[in-house]
């Protein structure tokens, strides 16, 4: 390389001369991207500007606490990536203070409850078997074994948010924080409907839009932070940006979750990725951006009107979001075997409960998919509903796999993931 050269990392071409097998793990990565649908509600394809601050050398600095009070020195530059962060996502959010910090979602929830409860402390929130997240009060999860933790469901006939059972419930409890928001919920939550219940049972709102956040930063459905006291999310779902968290809350909460991220729960920020969800913030502001959350929301409203006239059913009846649930009951087929049978036609989605589900989690009456990918990679209304056929074809033909594959390949071929 020429000294007179930028430089801010390491390139591509060095690590396949030094580590070939893991630059042709990297290579076929890629090319295992490009080869079938991606319809994972949880996933999306960050830009290659993302990619590139990810492999920057602010991967080397340790960094902990806060710009301006680091406990190294050495920190200046570090701190401006870090303020870059926090003054976009302040502007993309309209929030008074953000953390982002946090390496995931799960750690900006464990933050918000280390802020907000003290072990034993009651916490109300959607039951996992209903939509909800294991955070939010499963026994296999810290939230389950340090919070008392009861939960709502949703209404069997309307398959939505029953908001006067989240009042009694509340008013029964009192609980000291109650969390709104889901991994498997494709309808909007009303979040007015839950500040007036916070507020009449005298708790903190939480809202959990890991899912939703990069729709709520575009425009697309309306905005948690009018309302929560705090917001958690992640920034490499719906935002597009690389595997990490944040939190948004209150001035009146930002001393107590700075801490609660730092020193609390977490050591040195990973300052590369700080950077990378600066870069996401920054592509989230653009114009652009508001137009693909509008796409993400209008694809999954297609592709869950094109599972139903192919005679799969949505559960609540269809999508207010990127992301569908589907009972798979009517077919014979479980969930599991579904994603199986899927997968093998290059279409990538995951078996998932439905509420009531008669099925063990392992095997599910249903499964979940999301739209982010696809939208992402320019993907419209018609190749929506031709993905919803394929879907059903796969699931219901097992001897279709190889034809449905086929035309996968073809889509992929023309809405490539990172196009050369």
């Amino acid at each position: 390389m020429d000294s007179s050269e930028p430089f801010y990392g390491p390139d591509f071409a060095r690590l396949a001369a030094q580590d070939p097998d893991v630059a042709q793990v990297l290579l076929d990565e890629v090319a295992r991207l490009r080869g079938g649908l991606q319809l994972i509600a949880s996933e999306n394809l960050s830009s290659p500007a993302v990619l590139a601050a990810l492999g920057s050398t602010l991967n080397d600095k340790y960094a902990e606490g806060y710009p301006g009070h680091r406990y190294y020195r050495g920190c200046e530059v570090a701190d401006r990536a870090e303020q870059i962060a926090v003054e976009r996502a302040k502007r993309l959010f309209g929030a008074d203070h953000v953390n982002v910090q946090p390496y995931s979602g799960t750690t900006a929830i464990l933050a918000a409850y280390a802020a907000l409860l003290q072990p034993g402390d009651g916490v109300l929130a959607l039951a996992l078997e209903h939509g909800g997240h294991i955070t939010h009060g499963s026994k296999v999860n810290f939230s389950g074994r340090w919070f008392h933790v009861v939960s709502y469901g949703v209404r069997r006939d309307t398959e939505t948010i029953d908001y006067d059972e989240v009042r009694d419930l509340a008013l029964r409890h009192r609980p000291r924080v109650i969390v709104c928001g889901a991994t498997a919920y494709p309808r909007l939550i009303d979040f007015a409907a839950f500040r007036a219940i916070a507020d009449e049972a005298g708790a903190w709102l939480l809202a959990d839009v890991a899912h939703e956040i990069g729709l709520m930063a575009g425009g697309a459905i309306p905005s948690a932070v009018p309302y929560a006291d705090v917001v958690t999310f992640t920034t490499h779902k719906s935002l597009r940006g690389p595997r990490g968290g944040g939190v948004l809350c209150t001035d009146e909460l930002a001393s107590g979750i700075d801490r609660a991220v730092f020193p609390f729960t977490q050591g040195g920020p990973l300052m590369h990725v700080v950077a990378a969800k600066a870069v996401a913030f920054g592509e989230a502001l653009r114009p652009e951006f508001r137009a693909y959350a509008a796409s993400a929301v209008d694809n999954g409203r297609t592709l869950a009107e094109g599972l139903a006239d192919e005679g799969l059913r949505p559960v609540s009846g269809g999508t207010d979001t990127h992301l569908a649930l589907v009972d798979l009951r009517g077919t014979g087929v479980s969930g599991a075997e579904a994603e199986r049978r899927c997968a093998e036609a290059g279409i990538l989605l995951n078996h998932n409960a439905i509420p009531y589900d008669p099925a063990p989690a392992t095997v599910t009456s249903g499964i979940r998919v999301g739209t982010l990918c696809a939208t992402t990679q320019g993907m419209g209304a018609a190749e929506m509903r031709e993905i919803a056929s394929l879907v059903v074809r796969a699931i219901r033909q097992p001897g279709a796999i190889t034809s449905v594959l086929e035309r996968v390949k073809g889509l992929t071929a023309t809405h490539p993931a990172y196009p050369r």
